[in-house]
């Protein structure tokens, strides 16, 4: 099973640092704040800003200036590049710097050193990959963090080169960022972002496999748990957390042990209204025909070993600080939606907006429909 090691990291609570030299905070005040977003304009990131900006705040975008450069076109923009220049952020203050570009911590502390006496907080997209397991259920934001050798960790100087090393990757990150601004930073470790406008279909393969109808390879057992987060959700809680001037680190996904694989294809089939049956299949005899947990059986792992907590991680302190999720079914009807909006035309296609139009079918995740029927099929034989 290919699927990022995942950790849990120590909560240490946190106060502002004060400098006369930094702006104020305003999030407090009521008026209104001036982020800084690096990147700002993939999937998480334009909601994150839509957020922003409904709320009065003056947002600021950083990046190279090709993904979507086409929106917001009333909001500041500097162009530069992470890896290269980035003088253009010399000379500049913000209360709040948020940072969706964490993959490599050489490239995230030159950010960090230039800024770190011209913001207020720096807020971290991390990823609850970063703990080493989830063998414990329930475990929260103090378990943990996975590792790597520190010559491999030396070797790797971008996003590209990350791979199998994605998790312990982005728990360096966490340490550089909180080193450099101690008790100023802000780490938000989302579980599966999901909803409208996800490119990877780790979710939305579901919504659409179960609006078709018919005989559904479900996984597993319908009460093994599962989370995830609306990306909808994820931005409003990262600008709060800017407005309370949160600090320390927040597990942000749905409630553990609330989600089941049931609940989540009962939903699917009464949002679009299908026919869908779903007949559900052992691990083992998935994994002997074939079929994977997570990229392929999306939402999924078998709840063992390592994973015997999986779909239970706590988020009880993001709940308590600002958090809120949306009803499943909210989530299910909008990425339906959304992706019945997407123009099947070639060449259109070639000019869509939405990542997700340009990632190739072979690329994304779920399971192609004649390997489903063939493991049906099999599964069939097998019972009698």
């Amino acid at each position: 099973m290919s699927m990022p090691r995942r950790t849990f990291v120590k909560t240490t609570a946190a106060a502002i640092v004060g400098s006369a030299a930094m702006p104020a905070f305003a999030g407090l005040t009521g008026k209104p704040l001036r982020i800084l977003f690096l990147g700002g304009t993939g999937f998480l990131g334009p909601h994150m800003v839509r957020d922003a900006i409904a709320r009065g705040h003056t947002v600021t975008l950083f990046n190279r200036g090709k993904s979507n450069p086409h929106l917001f076109p009333d909001v500041e923009k500097l162009v530069g590049d992470r890896y290269a220049d980035i003088s253009v952020l010399e000379g500049r203050d913000w209360d709040a710097v948020i940072d969706t570009f964490t993959y490599v911590p050489k490239t995230v502390a030159r950010t960090a050193e230039l800024l770190k006496d011209r913001v207020g907080q720096y807020v971290d997209i991390s990823t609850i990959s970063v703990y080493a397991n989830y063998a414990k259920p329930g475990m929260d934001e103090g378990g943990p963090l996975a590792e790597m050798p520190d010559d491999v960790a030396a070797g790797i100087e971008s996003h590209r080169q990350v791979g199998q090393y994605y998790g312990p990757m982005k728990a360096r990150v966490e340490k550089t960022i909180e080193s450099i601004l101690p008790g100023r930073t802000c780490i938000i470790r989302p579980g599966l972002i999901v909803g409208p406008g996800d490119p990877t279909d780790r979710f939305t393969w579901w919504p659409v496999r179960v609006s078709r109808g018919g005989e559904v390879l479900a996984p597993g057992s319908p009460d093994h748990y599962t989370q995830s987060i609306d990306a909808r959700d994820l931005a409003s809680f990262v600008i709060t957390c800017v407005e309370r001037k949160n600090m320390g680190i927040y597990n942000a996904d749905s409630p553990g042990a609330t989600r089941t694989m049931g609940l989540l294809l009962e939903t699917c089939r009464s949002v679009s209204g299908s026919d869908a049956s779903f007949t559900w299949v052992p691990a083992a005899f998935l994994s002997e025909h074939g079929v994977g947990a997570w990229q392929q059986m999306t939402c999924w792992v078998p709840p063992e070993g390592e994973y015997a907590g999986f779909g239970q991680v706590s988020t009880k302190k993001a709940m308590a600080n600002g958090l809120t999720i949306r009803p499943l079914s909210e989530t299910v009807r909008d990425t339906l939606a959304w992706v019945n909006e997407e123009p099947e035309d070639a060449e259109l296609l070639e000019r869509a907006v939405n990542r997700r139009a340009r990632v190739p079918k072979a690329e994304r995740a779920g399971l192609a429909p004649d390997k489903e029927a063939e493991v049906l099929a099999a599964w069939h034989e097998k019972q009698g």
